[in-house]
């Protein structure tokens, strides 16, 4: 299903049967260390009462969102971990997946969940606000479609408690009607113009493909595994400095992705001294720097982190048609016809 198609279904349906779910994270109780992060975490879909104001804001918004998007004209394709979100949208299919967050989308938003009663009352209960959900009801086919969108903290607003310094702040608004800075009073969040994804007949449509990862807990699992291979790495005993690449784990996220498209690869595996040397030619002839010390790859600053993560992913591949050489660290290993 193409995205205009999506759009086509969303317009069809009534302002008057949107829903909005807000969806908290909160960690199991007794998790084992060795789970897997993405099974680390219990959600809770909560339903809130809106108004015909909100609910009319978040249709448009909706629609404004996806009509910008589909002008952009991106190629789909199916998601990858280290593909740019510039310049694709990406289909993230959720059969046969069992983690956390399935429960999400394959039952919780199918029932009538709670209604959600104060924001402050999660809070307190060690739950985090994770995102939002916006749900439109096609009544002709009786299904849904949902955008959802990652709340960030500073979003989320609860009023001050003895106690809490963190909460000593008082919110304002700007009333238009009387030009007059008021008092806010209550609990606030806020539903910015932007959707992260679109959930629709077990397939997620990924608009942004950071915040896509953030809220089904992708991202903080590439981080765990980014772990793992750096471990691997070290098996090999073939290169040197993979302390700098420990340390640069937990600040960049981008390294996440490379090290665990790394280890799907699996080039590392083969690693060495013919592979050192090839990788030294490769270098040479793009205009890398590749340090080698002893017959080992040596790594010394982020320079030479990016260099040698090029390396052990093939970063350099030339078109069989042009002949012209591309540098990407995406793309899928395929077989030559006979």
């Amino acid at each position: 299903m193409t995205l205009q198609e999506i759009l086509d279904k969303i317009t069809s349906t009534e302002v008057v049967d949107l829903k909005l779910f807000f969806i908290t994270r909160m960690l199991k109780e007794n998790i084992k260390k060795s789970s897997k992060v993405m099974d680390k975490y219990l959600f809770k879909v909560y339903q809130v009462d809106i108004n015909d104001e909100i609910r009319q804001y978040l249709y448009d918004l909706s629609q404004e969102q996806l009509n910008i998007t589909i002008k952009k004209n991106f190629e789909m394709i199916d998601y990858d971990v280290i593909s740019d979100d510039t310049e694709h949208l990406f289909t993230y299919s959720m059969k046969n997946k069992v983690f956390s967050f399935a429960d999400v989308v394959t039952n919780q938003l199918q029932k009538s969940p709670d209604k959600m009663q104060s924001i402050e009352a999660i809070l307190q209960n060690n739950d985090e606000l994770w995102a939002y959900c916006v749900g439109f009801n096609d009544l002709t086919a009786k299904d849904w479609i949902y955008t959802f969108r990652k709340i960030q903290s500073g979003k989320v607003a609860v009023d001050e408690r003895e106690g809490k310094s963190w909460l000593r702040i008082i919110r304002t608004f700007f009333d238009t009607t009387n030009q007059k800075l008021e008092l806010l009073k209550g609990e606030t969040v806020n539903l910015d113009k932007q959707i992260d994804c679109i959930y629709y007949d077990e397939i997620f449509y990924v608009i942004k493909k950071g915040c896509f990862e953030q809220i089904v807990g992708l991202q903080e699992e590439y981080k765990e595994e980014a772990k793992k291979v750096v471990e691997q790495l070290k098996q090999t005993n073939k290169i040197k400095g993979l302390e700098k690449i420990a340390e640069q784990i937990e600040t960049t996220p981008s390294l996440h992705k490379k090290l665990v498209r790394i280890a799907r690869i699996g080039n590392y595996r083969n690693i060495d001294d013919k592979a050192i040397s090839k990788m030294k030619n490769v270098c040479k002839k793009y205009g890398d720097n590749l340090k080698v010390d002893n017959g080992n790859l040596l790594i010394e600053d982020e320079k030479d982190i990016d260099i040698v993560l090029k390396m052990l992913a093939d970063y350099y591949k030339t078109g069989d048609v042009s002949g012209k050489p591309y540098g990407t660290f995406s793309g899928k290993e395929i077989k030559a016809q006979n």
